[in-house]
C-alpha cells in the first residue's frame, strides 16, 4: 500500500511568514494517532510563537509545525488504542508544542498530524469538522480552570448533574474559552454569571450564563457584587485584559471561595514587543500591576492561579473531559461548538492568513481554516 504524501505549514525562522511544504508521514506509537485532517482552528499562541519563537517559550526550536486545534478522520491506530478505528470522525488537541513534547508530529498545521489517544473525542455526525475543530483548546483550557485540583476544584461535569446552589464568575464570556466555561460550568450544576459586550449578551445567554453584564461598564465590579447577594461563589475566572483585578474586587466581597483561576496574561498577545528591547517602556505599568496583585491577595485573603490548557496532557482533568463527558456531551447537545468558526479559505496556505486575521481581533467567533 502506498503511503500518503504528508504537507504541513512549517514555521521555518522566527518572525518569518509560514511556508508550505513537505513533511515526514509519521511513524506512531502505541497510543497513538494518525489523523487525516480536515479543519483547524488559530489561537493567539499559534501566530505568537511563529512571531516570537523562543522569547514565548524558551525550549521552542525552529523549524516547527504548530496548532493545537484540529479535527479530522482516524486513518491509522497504534498498537494499544482501544476507543477509536479507522474511520472515525474526532476532534483533538495536538500536542507538538508542550514542554514535555516538542514532536513536530504532532502540530495541527499538517494533512496527517499525530494525536494521543487520550486527547481525542469522537464528534456526532450532524457537527462539522470545522465546527468541532473550534473546542480543543479552549474547552482543554476551561477544564483546567474549573476542575483541576491546583485551580477552582469544581464538581466534574454530568449529564445528569444536580444543582449545587453555588455561583461562578467568567469575566470574558464571549472568548473561546469563556464560551466553553460558561457550558462546563452550568454543566457541573453551578450558576454562572459572566461578562462581555452587550452585542454578544444574546449569545452567552444560549450558552448557559444566568446573568450577564457589560465589562466596559463603570459600575460593573458594583453590579456583580449586588448580583451575587448572599449566593455562595464557587471561585472565579479571567479572561482577557484588566480581568483580573476586577474579578479580585468582586471575589473581595463576596461569600464563598475566594480564589481565582488566571488565563490572560498582565499584557495582551498583540502588546507583546519583537524584541527584548521592546519590554522596557512596560516594565513599570507591569511592575505595578504586579504589585497591586500581590497586595490584593494578601491584604483580602484571595488565591489565584494561573491555567495553561497543556496541563490537561499531564492531569487526571483529561479523562475527565476527552474519556468521561465530552463524546456524550456532544452527542446529545449539552456541549455545543462555541464560538461559531469564521472560515478564512481552503488549504495549509490560508493558515498565515488566518494568523493576520486572528491578530485583528474576532468577537464571540473562532479563526478556523479548512484543510481538504
Amino acid at each position: 500500500m502506498k503511503m500518503a504524501e504528508n504537507r504541513a505549514a512549517w514555521a521555518v525562522l522566527k518572525g518569518h511568514p509560514l511556508e508550505v511544504k513537505a513533511a515526514p508521514y509519521p511513524n506512531l506509537n502505541p497510543k497513538e494517532m494518525i489523523i487525516r485532517n480536515h479543519a483547524v482552528a488559530i489561537n493567539p499562541i499559534d501566530w505568537l510563537l511563529a512571531q516570537h519563537g523562543p522569547m514565548i517559550l524558551p525550549f521552542l526550536k525552529f523549524p516547527v509545525i504548530l496548532g493545537s486545534d484540529l479535527a479530522g478522520e482516524v486513518v491509522a491506530t497504534g498498537s494499544e488504542v482501544n476507543r477509536f478505528r479507522v474511520g472515525d470522525r474526532v476532534l483533538a488537541f495536538a500536542l507538538g508544542v508542550t514542554k514535555t513534547s516538542m514532536d513536530n508530529r504532532q502540530g495541527a498545521f499538517q494533512h496527517y498530524p499525530v494525536i494521543r489517544e487520550d486527547m481525542a473525542s469522537p464528534i456526532p455526525d450532524s457537527m462539522s469538522y470545522e465546527d468541532a475543530s473550534v473546542l480543543p483548546l479552549g474547552i482543554s483550557t476551561a477544564a483546567c480552570a474549573l476542575y483541576q485540583k491546583e485551580n477552582l476544584a469544581l464538581q466534574h461535569p454530568s449529564s445528569s448533574v444536580k444543582p449545587t446552589g453555588k455561583v461562578v464568575l467568567i469575566w470574558g464570556g464571549s472568548s473561546s474559552v469563556g464560551s466553553c466555561a460558561i457550558q462546563l460550568a452550568t454543566s457541573s450544576g453551578y450558576e454562572v454569571i459572566t461578562t462581555c459586550s452587550p452585542k454578544n449578551f444574546e449569545y452567552v445567554k444560549k450558552l448557559g450564563a444566568n446573568q450577564i453584564f457589560d465589562y466596559k461598564s463603570p459600575t460593573v465590579v458594583q453590579d456583580i457584587i449586588a448580583a451575587f447577594g448572599k449566593r455562595e461563589c464557587a471561585g472565579a475566572l479571567s479572561i482577557g485584559g484588566g480581568a483580573t483585578e476586577k474579578c479580585l474586587d468582586v471575589l473581595a466581597k463576596c461569600k464563598g471561595i475566594k480564589k481565582l483561576a488566571m488565563v490572560s496574561f498582565a499584557i495582551q498577545p498583540n502588546e507583546i514587543p519583537s524584541n527584548a528591547f521592546g519590554f522596557i517602556p512596560l516594565m513599570f505599568p507591569l511592575m505595578k500591576e504586579s504589585l497591586n496583585l500581590m497586595w490584593k491577595r494578601k491584604i483580602m485573603g484571595l488565591e489565584t492561579s494561573f491555567v495553561s490548557g497543556s496541563d490537561e496532557s499531564g492531569n487526571e482533568v483529561r479523562r475527565i473531559m476527552y474519556n468521561d463527558f465530552l463524546p456524550e456531551a456532544l452527542k446529545i447537545g449539552k456541549i455545543v461548538s462555541a464560538p461559531k468558526p469564521t472560515i478564512i479559505g481552503k488549504g495549509l496556505e490560508k493558515v498565515e492568513d488566518a494568523f493576520i486575521a486572528q491578530r485583528k481581533g474576532v468577537s464571540a467567533s473562532k479563526v478556523v481554516v479548512s484543510i481538504i
